[in-house]
């Protein structure tokens, strides 16, 4: 009855006043401030955009985004084998005219000197590990982490911001995609609240009056 009442049939969103048509626009941000919401509860990060395409071209971004706010200066980004290969052609096809060394390998044999490293929880191959130990390794470096999660295994899995990732992407197909949220895909990307400056797209949030 809550949803129903607060999301379907939202009183605000059809009174008389809807001929001026701000209740739609609002009704649009409002749903954009929901789908928000629930990707920083689920990926357990701070901050949420809402208007990326897939989630391959999500992954290129983070990794942009990376070599932005990263204190390493080194221009390797490391790719976990297990990511899903359009993740890694993507990725591969951005860094080539940037000069960025894309380096794909196994997550337990870490090189050195790079600016980020991306992650697949769980893997194309199915497995679901622990990337806690792995992580640090990077970080260590001055690198920062950005993992692709499936959002709908996060219901149960440990969330990718406990585990200390810096940057979470994904795709939400697997909740569907919502009218007005553009397609086919409609990617999620999730960051800590220090990097909103540097995150790529649009972000809907709440005015505070003084």
């Amino acid at each position: 009855p809550a949803i129903q009442r607060n999301i379907f049939e939202n009183p605000a969103w059809y009174t008389a006043y809807t001929p001026y048509q701000p209740e739609i626009s609002q009704g649009r941000l409002e749903a954009l401030l929901n789908y928000q919401t629930m990707v920083s509860d689920l990926t357990g990060l701070e901050i949420a955009n809402a208007s990326l395409l897939d989630e391959a071209t999500a992954c290129a971004e983070a990794m942009t985004m990376a070599q932005r706010v990263a204190k390493s200066k080194a221009t390797a980004f490391f790719v976990d084998r297990d990511c899903h290969p359009q993740n890694i052609a993507v990725i591969q096809t951005r860094a080539a005219p940037l000069g960025i060394e894309v380096i794909v390998g196994n997550p337990d044999q870490l090189p050195e000197d790079l600016f980020g490293a991306l992650f697949q929880y769980p893997g194309a191959s199915g497995e679901v590990r622990n990337f806690r130990d792995v992580i640090q390794q990077v970080q260590q470096q001055g690198a920062l982490v950005v993992m692709a999660a499936d959002i709908l295994s996060l219901v149960l899995l440990e969330s990718p911001g406990s585990l200390g990732a810096d940057v979470v992407i994904g795709s939400t197909q697997r909740f569907g995609v919502p009218l007005g949220f553009g397609g086919p895909h409609a990617a999620y990307m999730s960051t800590r609240e220090a990097y909103k400056r540097n995150l790529p797209g649009r972000l809907v949030g709440l005015s505070q009056d003084a």
